[in-house]
């Protein structure tokens, strides 16, 4: 089974539009997510605006995000080498280095990366990383 390492942009756009597409995509079994446990600050970082956004009661929007957590395999920052990690800043460092940890992970995994950052995408491809998950292209 393939390995996607998901993004907290993909979770924040399936919470704000309750997205049908990226639910199945994640319940369905065809893969196998995984995130960083970094997830889980952006998460809090941006509750509240998830929360304005989704027009969704809060305990609604936290259902709904309990639901998608189920799918996704977390996964601690030691299991990540330094020099991965490294990499992975390098790559991130010029749009935006809260992304580190994800391209981190996606690297010592072997999986590919899928974020809705389009600028990020850009710029991965043009410093050679090509473990992009684009399901919906």
């Amino acid at each position: 089974m393939e390995k996607i390492v998901i993004d907290a942009n993909v979770l924040f756009a399936t919470l704000i539009s309750n997205n049908r597409k990226t639910r199945l995509l994640l319940s369905e079994g065809q893969y196998q997510f995984f995130a960083p446990k970094f997830l889980f600050v952006e998460l809090f970082e941006h509750k509240d605006i998830i929360i304005q956004k989704s027009k969704l009661a809060e305990v609604e929007v936290y259902e709904l995000l309990d639901n998608l957590l189920q799918h996704i395999h977390f996964v601690s920052n030691d299991f990540i080498s330094t020099s991965q990690y490294w990499q992975a800043y390098r790559l991130c460092k010029d749009v935006d280095e809260n992304d580190t940890p994800f391209v981190a992970l996606t690297l010592a995994l072997g999986a590919r990366y899928w974020t809705r950052d389009d600028t990020l995408k850009r710029h991965l491809r043009q410093q050679g990383f090509n473990l992009l998950f684009e399901p919906f292209i």
